[in-house]
């Protein structure tokens, strides 16, 4: 076993810490998940984890233990103290991950066949990112695409509510005033999610090449990238609710997206 890390002042470990920025974040190309599960998710999908520092009192924990095993050299044991420097939890779980962002890009997406997209225009909530995230990935979208404005996607609250979806699938930062356009021009419809002056999603035929827009939590879908949409969806609301938040809007969408392709499918999920 490798030598404990037990002083905060480490370097090693005042670079972990620094990450917890996001300067520092975008400078080292690097950020911090913190936490059993989501530490597991990111090495079970392959994302390029560097590093995982554990409470060495308390173990590698048990879902970590055949990683640890296998690639013993990534593993740190620290202290307590260390953890606490690094985690942004109040009480961290005992163990970390340093690990390299991904690089996705836009125009990857536009190779997808029947794809389901959420692009996300200035979202401001960490917790309505990830949801948004969550879901794209529990309807199987095929990638998220972030516009300008839109909230860090490695802040550390962004990353504990995608609960390990952010592993699951392509999420790129692009400037959606730039690809929705070249979506269009590829046959995507891509609607742009407003209450008013809108088509009901139920009424629209969402199984072919289909990106939503979600706009931020107030001020909605900006005036610039309502014009590079082309064409806009509504949820119908019966009820006396003047809206819904960003993330549950994406949800339904998409869900509807879910439905009519397994109709269309005969029942049976879209691959």
């Amino acid at each position: 076993m490798p030598d404990v890390i037990r002083s905060p002042q480490n370097p090693k470990v005042k670079w972990w810490s620094s990450l917890r920025e996001r300067k520092y974040r975008e400078r080292e190309g690097r950020f911090l998940v913190e936490g059993v599960h989501l530490v597991a998710e990111a090495l079970a999908s392959g994302a390029p984890v560097e590093t995982v520092a554990y409470a060495w009192e308390r173990g590698v924990p048990d879902e970590l233990a055949g990683w640890a095993e296998q690639d013993p050299q990534r593993f740190v044991p620290v202290s307590e103290d260390v953890l606490q420097k690094c985690a942004s939890t109040v009480t961290p779980q005992g163990v970390i991950a340093v690990v390299q962002k991904p690089r996705h890009r836009a125009e990857d997406i536009l190779d997808r066949r029947r794809s389901l997209v959420v692009a996300v225009d200035g979202v401001q909530d960490p917790g309505n990112l990830g949801t948004i995230i969550r879901s794209a990935d529990a309807a199987g979208a095929d990638a998220v695409l972030l516009g300008k404005g839109t909230v860090d996607l490695y802040n550390p609250k962004t990353i504990r509510s995608t609960m390990g979806a952010l592993f699951h699938l392509p999420v790129a930062e692009c400037d959606l005033a730039e690809w929705l356009p070249r979506a269009r021009a590829a046959g995507v419809k891509v609607y742009a999610a407003r209450p008013e002056d809108a088509d009901d999603c139920y009424g629209l035929d969402l199984t072919k090449d289909t990106w939503f827009v979600i706009g931020n939590e107030g001020a909605g879908v900006s005036p610039d990238i309502q014009r590079a949409a082309g064409a806009f969806v509504r949820i119908p609301m019966p009820g006396r609710a003047e809206s819904l938040n960003a993330a549950m809007a994406a949800t339904v969408l998409l869900f509807e997206a879910v439905r009519q392709r397994m109709v269309a499918g005969g029942g049976r999920a879209p691959s």
